[in-house]
């Protein structure tokens, strides 16, 4: 029987983590690399990276097609430690998304770096 970390590790085997500095750079960049924050509604109004798009985890599948500008977009997923958002970027992969990856460490890296935390973007 396979354990939830059993899933992390196999996700995180798939696609490509991010570190914090180049996570910050392609932030700064403002060119078109949207992050997605796949956390729950209470846990992003606690703040995320400024202008992320909110999508629970849970709501990928149905919505990422409709939310997300293309394929080809390059996606950064964050979540609180990054064992969701690295689900979520499988699961975004596997849907044809080309250019994802997941915040190593999550927003709780992102916040401890001192990087800027905000609100998401309304959708």
């Amino acid at each position: 029987m396979k354990t939830y970390q059993d899933f992390v590790r196999e996700a995180k085997s798939r696609v490509r983590e991010i570190g914090l500095a180049a996570a910050r750079a392609r932030f700064d960049a403002d060119d078109g690399c949207v992050f997605l924050d796949v956390r729950e509604a209470d846990e992003v109004a606690t703040g995320t990276v400024p202008g992320a798009i909110a999508l629970p985890r849970g709501r990928n599948e149905g919505r990422a097609h409709d939310v997300l500008p293309g394929l080809a977009l390059e996606l950064v997923t964050v979540c609180e430690k990054g064992n969701r958002s690295a689900l979520a970027a499988d699961v975004l992969r596997v849907m044809g998304f080309t250019d994802v990856t997941s915040l190593e460490g999550g927003i709780e890296a992102w916040r401890a770096a001192g990087h800027p935390v905000g609100r998401p973007r309304v959708l």
